[in-house]
């Protein structure tokens, strides 16, 4: 018989979040690769933060939530915070329960940008290569990187023409969000500049290809042992 489209309430809801994601799921062992690193680091937070006040955002959750964000490509931590509102996966993943309230974008946006200037996003990469799941990936007989390109979070209507000295940039009448009309004009390095991400760069990986603003790891690395 057919069913019928109605919905409602429950007063209680039973929700395992470990037991909605698929054991198969990719993002598992990624957890448990960032969690094993993450316990590492739990010295370097405690030298972070002070003994006393108000409790900040878990470093460990914010890290973790930086990770949903870069495997996704989330533009912002406000579609971030969003995401996290009704996205299970996304709340198993970062460590939230089924009724914890999720953070202000603005606020999780500070807590981790002071968090990052403490080195510990260097120092979490460097910990997840020490984990054994990983390590046994690496080889220290031939390794190689080259041209690889991470895509910066800054839109292209940040891209705006270099100002001179003594120029003043006459005021936007569309907002933040005003249409750009790019078609015809010559744009690069050298004469543009994102105004909300300065060190993203125009690139492009090959010919016929858009540019897109980036960040490049140009780098070639080989090591073979020595004969004796």
């Amino acid at each position: 018989m057919r069913g019928t489209d109605e919905s409602s309430g429950s007063l209680f809801s039973y929700v395992d979040l470990e037991g909605r994601v698929p054991n198969e799921h990719p993002l598992r062992a990624i957890r448990e690769i960032a969690n094993g690193a993450l316990s590492d680091l739990s010295a370097d937070f405690e030298a972070l933060y002070a003994p006393l006040g108000r409790p900040s955002i878990p470093p460990e959750k914010l890290l973790r939530a930086s990770l949903l964000q870069a495997f996704y490509t989330i533009r912002s931590e406000r579609q971030l915070m969003e995401r996290l509102e009704f996205d299970l996966l996304y709340r198993w993943f970062v460590g939230l329960g089924i009724d914890d309230a999720v953070w202000d974008h603005s606020v999780f946006s500070k807590n981790r940008d002071r968090l990052l200037e403490g080195d510990v996003a260097a120092k979490f990469m460097a910990a997840v290569l020490t984990q054994p799941n990983v390590k046994r990936l690496l080889s220290t007989d031939h390794f190689s990187v080259d041209g690889t390109l991470v895509e910066a979070w800054a839109s292209m209507k940040s891209l705006k023409p270099k100002k001179a000295a003594g120029d003043d940039e006459p005021p936007a009448s569309g907002g933040r969000n005003e249409e750009v009309d790019f078609r015809g004009e010559k744009r690069s390095n050298q004469t543009h500049a994102s105004t909300s991400d300065p060190d993203a760069m125009l690139y492009r990986k090959g010919s016929g290809m858009e540019a897109k603003l980036c960040y490049i790891g140009h780098t070639l690395m080989e090591r073979r042992p020595t004969q004796a």
